[in-house]
């Protein structure tokens, strides 16, 4: 048969196949999560901000180079997914975010990498030469403080080195050559798990040592004067000259951010009543400064027809306004929250200029990128985080339907108005403390809980009656008239001094709070995020990850024995929480470093003094018992040279043998070792003795990043022996 004459016949149409159970099911996620993000598209541009932050944070808490790279290699991954869902709006968040997550981390390497100076690997006392590059006045103290630029070779570049401030060479300031005898050694590294890590700040400020002057600082070359550094320290200077005392210091804190000349009694109270934001200069004290620029400009101007009928008058005092905040951020050193107070305030002046409304979390997201993009390394900061997660709470709150219907301004009779404004400052404030209590945990182990009601009276006084007391009398001044305002500004410091130190000495004001982890505050910081940023129900769960992050925090243990770096101080955490130093003429600092990390409120009690130690002028024994465990710890506390048989018999019947100085390998505890070799490869330590026993030391902590000491750190054993004594 001739296959072409064959007849043809067509074949009844296909049906089309059935999509797999799975396929509907993302294409019903996928179309869900298009809806969401469709309804939420203007919050969106708010998490790229985010998502940098995110690849910053990120840098700091991964320990090494591998795992910088996995998640480099995670966020590029992140983007191309976003890319190779094309146009879709989720597409598009997956690749803007997974970029910025990408760039916060690689540029925060960049930057450790660029900045990074030789430092010193050991102390040292050293003569040389020097230019001084800026000069600071720690009153509290009575110290100067010189960041000096080294001109002998053999020193790192930078180094910072104070010394008495009672009798200061002619012609030193800004610029000035010296030379001088001093006392160097590294930048100190974090002295416990979860302290301020100090070697972090000094790396990414190029400083490679610090110390203290030995004998006079000689002037070799006369500063030629001038200068921001030397305009700031001497209005400091004028201030405390005319108004002395505890509230000279916190004047000078306002005036120019200074806070090294407000005493420690002072400085204490003030973070114990959540007021210590207060001595920061930043978003409060720019608006006024502003704020306070653009009024009088205003009212100048507008004396003047001409130019009110001429100029749109506004604009000129917004600019006004705008050249105050640049000259007042400049003024006071260019810390964080000033400049992100002063960008807040110029994006606010652009939206006046535009006619837009500029008070919205857009704001805050570009003031943020704009201070990482410049020092990423800022992230790490208490300062910026509690500044910038102070302002984004006002936001949230203030966008929040309800209340902006309840605070909106209305026709009613006064009374109701002055209680609406009450009411709202108080629920502002309140808002604020609860925002910033994780941070203040976080970083210093204390809140303070009646911050509110401080604030309450500290903010108006601060803002209405203080400042523009001090602008007044320093005006003044120019023509000698300033006394009588300098006295009423000295009484209204005192009010708010007084004020702070009532509130920090009540019962329960403060609440204390041991290490907490990192996933713990990871997740109240990104529930925070989720709760403020999105604007639908979804936002709710922001809450679920806090509540875990802050049950997180809460169950942190706290450490039966806290050893630092140098092996010099140890502290014994008692059952009821009270540590015990190792030696009693310890000073504040590692007296308040240990009762920080013990999470308690007042002072350290002695070893010696307790019935469950035996001390001698060489060592002390104590016995410590945890969970039916019995725990015998030896610390030696003096150099002298004690006899090998009895160091090596108490050694053997140790579980834990603490020094500051290098034992003999015939010294074999149970458990630690913890001599001078041992404690400079792993820095401080917090060992914990409840349940399944563990150590945390500092450089688990810091892992590879730059500023780690030398030599590599190697880790204490995780885990004590299987068999633990317990007859004793």
């Amino acid at each position: 048969m001739d296959w072409t004459s064959a007849p043809i016949t067509v074949d009844a149409p296909l049906e089309p196949a059935q999509p797999s159970f799975l396929f509907q099911r993302f294409s019903a996620v996928s179309g869900r999560i298009e809806q969401f993000l469709e309804r939420e598209r203007a919050q969106l541009p708010l998490w790229f901000a985010v998502a940098f932050g995110m690849g910053i944070a990120a840098w700091l808490w991964l320990p090494g180079e591998q795992g910088w790279v996995a998640f480099l290699v995670l966020a590029v991954g992140i983007a191309s997914a976003g890319l190779t869902l094309g146009s879709a709006r989720s597409g598009r968040a997956l690749l803007f975010g997974g970029m910025a997550m990408a760039a916060g981390c690689a540029l925060i390497w960049w930057r450790s990498e660029a900045v990074g100076t030789p430092r010193l690997d050991r102390p040292a006392v050293a003569s040389f030469a020097a230019i001084v590059e800026r000069m600071e006045t720690r009153a509290a103290k009575g110290d100067l403080r010189l960041t000096l630029a080294t001109t002998t070779g053999g020193l790192p570049p930078t180094v910072r080195v104070s010394f008495p401030a009672k009798s200061p060479p002619e012609g030193l300031g800004e610029g000035a050559h010296v030379r001088l005898r001093a006392r160097l050694q590294p930048p100190p590294p974090m002295a416990l798990p979860g302290s301020h890590d100090f070697a972090r700040d000094a790396w990414f400020q190029g400083i490679g040592g610090v110390g203290r002057a030995i004998g006079p600082v000689e002037v070799v070359k006369p500063t030629a004067g001038g200068g921001l550094d030397a305009m700031r320290d001497g209005l400091g200077r004028h201030i405390r000259d005319r108004l002395p005392g505890s509230a000279g210091g916190i004047a000078t804190a306002l005036a120019t951010g200074d806070q090294a000349a407000v005493t420690e009694e002072d400085a204490e109270a003030m973070r114990r009543s959540g007021l210590a934001h207060l001595l920061s200069v930043s978003g409060l004290h720019i608006a006024a400064v502003v704020g306070a620029a653009m009024l009088l400009s205003l009212r100048l101007l507008a004396l003047s027809e001409r130019l009110a009928l001429r100029f749109n008058l506004v604009l000129v005092a917004a600019g006004f306004g705008a050249i105050a905040g640049i000259a007042y951020t400049l003024l006071t050193g260019m810390q964080v929250p000033t400049v992100r107070a002063c960008i807040a305030a110029l994006l606010v002046l652009g939206g006046i200029a535009l006619g837009r409304d500029a008070i919205s979390l857009r704001l805050v997201a570009v003031g943020a990128l704009l201070v990482l993009s410049v020092r990423p390394e800022a992230l790490a900061g208490a300062s910026f985080q509690m500044s910038f997660a102070a302002v984004t709470s006002i936001i949230a709150l203030h966008r929040w339907s309800l209340v902006r219907t309840w605070l909106a301004p209305r026709e009613e009779i006064w009374p109701m108005r002055f209680l609406r404004g009450i009411f709202g400052l108080l629920l502002t404030g309140l808002v604020v403390e609860i925002a910033l209590i994780p941070f203040a945990l976080y970083h210093f182990h204390k809140a303070g809980l009646y911050g509110v009601f401080a604030i309450l009276i500290a903010i108006p006084l601060t803002t209405f009656v203080i400042m523009p007391l001090e602008a007044g009398a320093l005006l003044l001044d120019a023509v000698g008239l300033g006394t009588p305002l300098w006295s009423a500004t000295g009484i209204a410091i005192g009010a708010m001094v007084d004020l702070a130190h009532s509130i920090a000495s009540a019962e329960g004001a403060v609440t204390m709070l041991p290490t907490m982890s990192r996933w713990a505050f990871a997740l109240m910081i990104g529930g925070g995020l989720w709760t403020c940023l999105w604007i639908g129900k979804v936002r709710l769960w922001g809450l679920v990850a806090f509540a875990t992050g802050a049950a997180g925090a809460a169950l942190a243990p706290v450490p039966a024995l806290l050893v630092t770096g140098d092996g010099q101080h140890l502290a014994l955490v008692r059952d009821d929480g009270t540590p015990v130093l190792l030696r009693s003429r310890s000073g504040d600092f590692v007296r308040d470093l240990m009762s920080e990390a013990a999470a308690f409120d007042g002072e350290p009690a002695n070893l010696e003094e307790q019935r469950f130690a035996r001390c001698s002028r060489d060592a002390c024994i104590a016995d410590i018992v945890r969970d039916g465990r019995a725990w015998r710890l030896l610390a030696i506390r003096s150099r002298d040279r004690i006899d090998w048989t009895s160091l090596t018999k108490a050694c053997a019947d140790a579980d834990i043998v603490m020094a500051d100085r290098r034992l003999p390998r015939a010294c074999q505890p149970r458990w630690l070792k913890l001599d001078r070799p041992m404690l400079e490869r792993t820095g401080g330590l917090a060992i914990y003795l409840d349940d399944e026993p563990y150590v945390s030391s500092v450089t688990d902590r810091i892992g590879r990043h730059p500023w780690r000491p030398e030599p590599l750190a190697i880790r204490p054993p995780a885990r004590p022996p299987a068999r633990f004594p317990t007859d004793r």
